[in-house]
């Protein structure tokens, strides 16, 4: 069966290259990316790239996902408290499946209370608050702890979506 990786960005200001570069690789290797935000409209990156979403973020609850992605840029903010975006991290950690997020998107994570006692990164500006969530912070560019998988930012892209597609052939 073949596999199935949701990517979630937010509506505005997603980081371009943590979307398309990982996207990229997964597709690659054969696995279905879908794209989801709160919006099926048009979302638009920070360097200006467009993206029509597949489907809501809501509707994933539907999907049979292999991992779950937050993508980030300063408009993954939009989803820091949001209690869908927290119940659909948890239900997929719960259910063994891999869960991650690239940049600031990791504080998603800390929110959703799935950093505690684990190996995390993040852009600089979210060390406090993955911190807080009980997050060990490492500052590597790429840092996995078991189904968890966080990324510090773009430059970190390629390599987080290489992590990726490892941790799915697990």
């Amino acid at each position: 069966m073949q596999q199935k990786v949701a990517l979630i960005i937010a509506e505005k200001i997603f980081r371009d290259e943590e979307y398309e570069i990982p996207k990229n690789i997964l597709e690659e290797n054969g696995v279905t990316v879908l794209t989801a935000s709160s919006t099926t409209n048009e979302a638009v990156g920070k360097l200006g790239m467009v993206v029509k979403p597949d489907l809501l973020i809501g509707e994933l609850a539907k999907e049979e996902l292999d991992a779950v992605i937050f993508i980030g840029g300063g408009g993954s903010w939009q989803y820091f408290d949001d209690a869908l975006a927290h119940c659909l991290a948890r239900q997929n950690y719960a259910a063994q499946k891999i869960v991650g997020a690239i940049c600031i998107a990791p504080v998603i994570l800390a929110k959703a209370g799935l950093l505690k006692g684990k190996k995390a990164t993040v852009f600089p500006d979210g060390i406090g608050e993955i911190e807080k969530g009980g997050a060990v912070y490492t500052g590597n560019p790429v840092e996995i702890d078991g189904r968890l998988l966080t990324g510090s930012g773009p430059e970190a892209a390629a390599e987080f979506g290489r992590e990726l597609v490892r941790l799915l052939s697990k």
